[in-house]
């Protein structure tokens, strides 16, 4: 294993690199950033050595070269509600051992020394094999927000046949049913769920909360029927970056998810996840297309109808949002009738306001005479692609 170099900063300290990055390296994974644990010493001496402080609640420290995070030992107690409800004890005569038994899952307890020993007290090699996901105490309890973190890391590593160990779910259930989960801030909750919805196998993670009964906390519009047909929406979403470059994956599979519920349930749940502007936007784009598209079977769509979806869209003043959604006719129709709605689209965008004020119309005229003259474009575009 990889990532120790000769650094005179920390010559003299006791460091391990943790967690994910050597979980990933034994698993033959990429890794992409390190985290080190400091053992026996203190606030000062690391600033004495150059390290900037940038921990808030507990002692962190960032590389004056690296940039990258240094933590100094430490153990957590449970003094009130949600995933920040903890106090945290750092100091010199906290062990290495103390410091992995507060961590989630035994895959993510374990340590290596820079001569490439791997310090394992909880067994954490022993699940990778048995490709198991396992709590490291009771205490794993106390976070509620290691509920969705394990849901997020199955749907990382199930393709690989990780699954939960049943006694971990009992503690999830638990959880779930204590109350804990309402305490988590929405903002934590979608950083979950954003990052699963990036993941290999997105579907396990809305499957595991259902069944350790998180899902009617947070998520309760996706019940029963649909849950399933959110997730099938979701499986057809291209693994790429999305079915346009400006909407990441993990966007598009939750546009998709939801795309089947009422704009009352998705804006609710917008709402309750505090979700960004944008993909709230753009489910509800998804919602919009998918809904006249399923009116335009045989793929012959009306010129009225072809309006309407473009005044939803505010195709006028926004055009990147018609080829966001022009992409989507493309997945889920066909290109030929993209190709069509696009050239209609570009004939109705080409009417041109201005030429309606110089023929003298004024206020409210202007606009109905620009919504007949756009409609009847469509309509001649549609009759000239045979449509």
């Amino acid at each position: 294993m990889k990532g120790f170099r000769c650094d005179n900063r920390l010559a003299g300290l006791d460091v391990y690199r943790v967690g994910g990055a050597v979980r990933d390296a034994l698993l033959g994974w990429p890794v992409y950033d390190n985290d080190w644990v400091v053992v026996g010493t203190t606030p000062e001496e690391m600033q004495r050595r150059g390290f900037k402080p940038v921990g808030r609640d507990f002692p962190v420290f960032l590389h004056p070269d690296t940039a990258e995070e240094y933590a100094l030992a430490r153990t957590e107690r449970k003094s009130g509600h949600g995933y920040s409800g903890f106090e945290v004890h750092a100091s010199p005569k906290v062990t290495l051992e103390e410091d992995l038994g507060r961590r989630d899952l035994t895959i993510n307890a374990m340590a290596e020394a820079s001569d490439g020993q791997i310090f394992d007290p909880f067994n954490g090699q022993q699940d990778l094999v048995a490709r198991q996901l396992r709590h490291v105490s009771a205490a794993f309890s106390e976070d509620p927000l290691r509920v969705l973190r394990t849901a997020r890391f199955l749907a990382r590593y199930a393709s690989r046949g990780f699954q939960i160990a049943a006694t971990t779910l009992e503690l999830m259930t638990c959880v779930s049913k204590s109350g804990e989960l309402t305490h988590l801030a929405a903002e934590r909750v979608w950083v979950e769920t954003e990052k699963a919805l990036g993941e290999p196998s997105p579907q396990v993670y809305f499957e595991a909360l259902e069944q350790c009964k998180a899902l009617p906390v947070w998520w309760p519009e996706l019940d029963g029927d649909s849950l399933a047909q959110g997730l099938a929406a979701m499986a057809a979403v291209p693994e790429t970056d999305g079915v346009d470059t400006n909407a990441s994956l993990a966007h598009w599979r939750y546009a998709r998810l939801v795309s089947g519920l009422t704009d009352q349930q998705r804006d609710a749940l917008a709402e309750r996840l505090k979700l960004p502007k944008a993909v709230a936007r753009l489910a509800a784009q998804v919602a919009l297309t998918q809904a006249y598209l399923s009116h335009w079977q045989p793929s012959s769509p009306t010129a009225e109808s072809v309006l309407a979806w473009l005044n939803q869209l505010d195709a006028w003043r926004k055009p990147e949002q018609v080829e966001v959604q022009l992409a989507l006719v493309t997945q889920l129709a066909s290109e030929r009738l993209a190709t069509v709605l696009r050239q209609a689209w570009k004939d109705a965008a080409a009417i041109n306001p201005k030429a309606l004020v110089d023929q003298g119309l004024k206020g409210a005229e202007i606009g109905r005479a620009l919504e007949t003259q756009r409609q009847q474009a469509i309509a001649d575009s549609l009759t000239d692609e045979g449509v």
